[in-house]
């Protein structure tokens, strides 16, 4: 663990589902510059629970009373996607830093309301885009902007795995689950295609974009078979470069997750691992100029507690922020919107144009 600073940003966590349990309790109580202050939970006995295992200063079992804790700083929001915007709104006009889970909301006009509440705030929003603190990305991020020079073409994929769980399992803590938990009105997951894009197309956007720049239009295939499903869309960004997406769930291999960059001085070829075993991407770094291929270790792969102490850093320190702000947040949710829209259509479809969300019938 990091040697704690003197000075640590005192961060509530609201839900104590899956993703906090496996990833934002650890990272709070890790984190070089952040503590656990409190959690929040409507189920009493998840509240308890997490309570004792994670000794937070403080539980509740009302976000409202957290929030009007004058010693909580910053809100990490871990719940379902349909509570994001509401919950972000909240800890905002409550005088709140916001640390949100991805996406950051699941409909163009809602992010579009947040944005408004984000900027009048004056705080810190950050959307959990986490593969964004991914060593080896960092270090392909800084050779596009610095080295390589004009990009020709990116493809990125993100080939979630039938053995997935299986996998999962045998690394992270056991996940305690409530009936008394509370989940969004009828059932996302029954929507496939919808729930599918959302957890998992938010990643691959959010990549491609962090690599290569605004995307601007996206033309999308979709083959939907023996119960899995396979977008493959060509994307076109700001700067003129091509792109292919490709997102899969789930293939019938091992978790297949990487990127390609063709450059003006070099390339890049990146093969990235199961988020839950915390590894580093292995990416290769080729210059055409020494003719040589690099490769950075990135011995620390604990992308959500890097997160947050970015987050941390730019709360506290007034820090550049190295994660993604409400305008990624939102350009993530419309080109997932546009993805969709081209897949129903067969047409292509400019970002800038589309409205609507993913939460109901596609």
């Amino acid at each position: 663990m990091p040697q704690k600073e003197d000075r640590l940003l005192r961060v509530g966590v609201l839900g104590c589902g899956a993703i906090a349990q496996a990833a934002h309790f650890e990272s709070c109580v890790k984190a070089r510059n952040a503590e656990l202050h409190s959690i929040c939970d409507v189920a009493p006995d998840l509240l308890e629970r997490m309570k004792w295992t994670h000794q937070p200063r403080r539980a509740y079992s009302d976000y409202q009373a957290m929030l009007a804790d004058p010693e909580l700083e910053a809100v990490i929001i871990a719940t379902a996607d349909q509570f994001h915007v509401p919950a972000a709104r909240a800890a905002l006009e409550a005088g709140k830093h916001v640390l949100c889970e991805k996406p950051v909301g699941v409909s163009v006009e809602e992010v579009e309301e947040l944005r408004k509440t984000v900027r009048a705030s004056g705080l810190v929003f950050q959307v959990g885009h986490m593969k964004r603190f991914d060593a080896g990305l960092e270090a392909a991020r800084d050779f596009v902007e610095k080295e390589m020079g004009e990009m020709l073409a990116l493809k990125a994929w993100y080939c979630d795995s039938t053995h997935r769980y299986p996998m999962t399992d045998a690394v992270q803590p056991a996940i305690v689950t409530s009936s008394a938990s509370r989940r969004p009105a009828g059932n996302p997951k029954a929507n496939r295609r919808a729930y599918y894009m959302l957890a998992h197309g938010s990643h691959l956007v959010d990549t491609a974009r962090f690599l290569g720049g605004e995307i601007v239009e996206v033309q999308t295939r979709i083959s939907e078979r023996f119960g899995a499903y396979c977008w493959f869309a060509g994307a076109s960004f700001a700067s003129g470069a091509l792109g292919h997406l490709d997102l899969t769930v789930a293939v019938r291999m091992d978790w297949h997750e990487g990127l390609q960059i063709y450059g003006e001085r070099g390339s890049i070829l990146a093969k990235t691992y199961n988020p839950w075993y915390y590894k580093t991407s292995e990416v290769d770094i080729f210059r055409e100029a020494t003719g040589a291929t690099t490769r950075i270790l990135g011995a620390d792969g604990h992308f959500y507690r890097r997160q947050l102490e970015g987050f941390a850093n730019t709360v506290l320190h007034g820090a550049p922020m190295r994660g993604a702000d409400i305008d990624d947040g939102i350009a993530c949710v419309r080109a997932m919107v546009a993805l969709e829209q081209s897949a129903r259509t067969g047409q292509p479809v400019k970002l800038a144009a589309v409205s609507g969300g993913l939460a109901g019938e596609l």
